[in-house]
Formats: C-alpha cells, sequence, structure tokens
C-alpha cells in the first residue's frame, strides 16, 4: 500500500437460508444475503493502527476501496501518538465504536439484553427495586429511539425469530422511555402476556450531521474509532470496562489535533446515554443501524502503550 502501509482483513458474502416447521402446523422460510468486510491497517514500524469495517445484503452496496482508506489514513495519522491524563472528556464514538467488538459491543450488551424474565428476577440492568421490571419508565435521554423492523430497506431482519414467532416492527425506546420488553414463550405464558419475537437488528434512529460535522462543532474531546476487550463489570448498572484501539484522537476547536495513547473506559451505555449531545447519521453495522454519537463526560481511568 503507498505510504508504506500493510493491509489485513477479510471480506465474507454468501446466501443462506432459515426453515424451520414442526407438528403444531409451524411452516417458515426466508432466504437472506449477506456480504461483510473490514480491514485493519498498520504502518511498518506498528506504530500507527486503522480500522473500518462494514456489511450490506447487497454486495453492490460495498465499497472496499474507500473503507480501505478511511483505515489507511486513520493508521497514517495516529503516529506518533502523545499522552493525555485519564479524566472524563466529551467524546465522538463512531459507529464500530459502539456496535463492533470481540466478544460484547458498548450498546449491543444492552440491546440484546432487555429480557424480560432476567429482570423481573433481578438479574439485569432493567430490575426494579422493590421486584418486577422497569418498562415504562425514562431511563435514556430524550433524544434516544430505538426500534426495530424487519422490514427496513437498509437493514431487512428475519421475518420470524428462532421459536418461529413473526418478528414485527417494535419499539423498543421512545424519547428515552422503555417500552417494550423482551418476552420468551415461557415467561409471557407465565405473566400472562403476548411472547416478543427476537429482533434481528435495531435501528437508532439519528440525526443528519456526519461524523466530520460532529467534530467540527466539538471544542475539546476525542474522537473514537473503535473499543475492544470490552468486559462487563456490574450487570446491574451495565458498567463496562474496555481500551480504545485503531485510531484515537484529540479533537480542539473543531478539528483533530493530534493522535492520542489508547485508553481504558470504564462507562455504562445507560449512564452515557443520559450524556448525549449529539446524534449523528446512522450507518448500518452488524445489520443494524447505528449512528455516531458525541457523549459528554465519558470516563477514561488510565492509559495503555498497545496499539
Amino acid at each position: 500500500m503507498a505510504k508504506n502501509l500493510t493491509a489485513a482483513g477479510f471480506l465474507d458474502g454468501g446466501t443462506s437460508f432459515r426453515a424451520l416447521r414442526n407438528n403444531k402446523g409451524l411452516d417458515a422460510y426466508q432466504q437472506s444475503t449477506n456480504t461483510d468486510f473490514s480491514v485493519t491497517v498498520r504502518t511498518a514500524d506498528g506504530r500507527g493502527s486503522g480500522y473500518a469495517i462494514a456489511d450490506v445484503t447487497d454486495a453492490v452496496k460495498l465499497n472496499t476501496k474507500a473503507l480501505t482508506q478511511r483505515a489507511a489514513d486513520k493508521a497514517a495519522g495516529s503516529l506518533n501518538a502523545k499522552a493525555i491524563e485519564p479524566g472524563k472528556y466529551t467524546v465522538i464514538l463512531e459507529p464500530a465504536a459502539l456496535m463492533a467488538g470481540d466478544d460484547l459491543s458498548l450498546l449491543g450488551g444492552m440491546l440484546y439484553g432487555m429480557g424480560a424474565r432476567e429482570a423481573d428476577e433481578g438479574r439485569s440492568f432493567l430490575t426494579k427495586k422493590g421486584g418486577g421490571n422497569r418498562k415504562g419508565e425514562k431511563l435514556f435521554d430524550e433524544k434516544v429511539n430505538i426500534y426495530s423492523d424487519p422490514m427496513n430497506a437498509e437493514v431487512p431482519g428475519n421475518a420470524f425469530d428462532g421459536d418461529g414467532l413473526p418478528t414485527q416492527r417494535m419499539s423498543w425506546v421512545e424519547k428515552g422511555v422503555v417500552k417494550n420488553m423482551l418476552y420468551s414463550r415461557y415467561w409471557a405464558q407465565k405473566n400472562n402476556v403476548p411472547a416478543t419475537a427476537f429482533p434481528s437488528g435495531f435501528i437508532m434512529s439519528g440525526g443528519t450531521q456526519s461524523t466530520a460535522e460532529l467534530i467540527k462543532s466539538t471544542t475539546k474531546g476525542i474522537l473514537i474509532t473503535r473499543l475492544w476487550y470490552i468486559r462487563e463489570v456490574d450487570p446491574q448498572t451495565l458498567l463496562y470496562t474496555g481500551l480504545t484501539r485503531d485510531g484515537t484522537f484529540y479533537i480542539e476547536n473543531g478539528a483533530i489535533k493530534f493522535p492520542i495513547k489508547n485508553m481504558r473506559f470504564n462507562e455504562s451505555p445507560i449512564i452515557m446515554l443520559n450524556n448525549l449531545e449529539a446524534i449523528g447519521r446512522p450507518q448500518r453495522l452488524a445489520g443494524c443501524l447505528v449512528p455516531p454519537l458525541k457523549i459528554r463526560d465519558f470516563t477514561f481511568t488510565s492509559l495503555s502503550d498497545a496499539v
């Protein structure tokens, strides 16, 4: 590659089908296509790294050249990273920092953890003090709206879940309020409520600003490309810890000023989505539509020499 960079990644695409049938009359079938691409670019000395990722249902929409160029620019731009003091900073989290992870993602753990049984039994961030769950409570900033829709043109989902339940458009969070929770067949029957089909992806409503425009509106802050090695510290508050990687940059007066060394964070998406300053334009990632987010008072606890 140009600039003496090295790239490594994967491109995986194919077609598939799902079929379910039983002796109770269930008969469900669906075809699907998907293409996944990710690339990590590093400088020759290994001190600079960049990353880009995308997934599409139509391979014609995948621009691997543009994605690789983005990762290359971040790798070249992350050389000679400076150390800054850990603390609370305004951050801009790119979609990959929100939904991409090795075992756990910053938003994924919350979105796929909205089970009613776990909450009712006291094992969830949605557990209500004194018993029950927090459905109907305002837990997030009013700008937060999250739903699922298997018929969405950009992120078409499964028509039925693993139990054969038909999926439909479902609102999960409206203006910060928890509107629905996931009820398995068993827990729904136990509580005399309808069962909820498990969605194959989520959509977080956003604005029209690009990541570049979010940067331009920031006086001082940090741009985060990606997070990794995320681990759950406290399931009751969804407190996570993990590290930044593959391009972390300091922002000053609306522009990227210099690359910074990676840092460990301790943060909960619950707190994070209450410190929401701005929401960018949603992008498809991991079968979801996720916008870049501008968050104030994001907590960093220590520095890391890892690239």
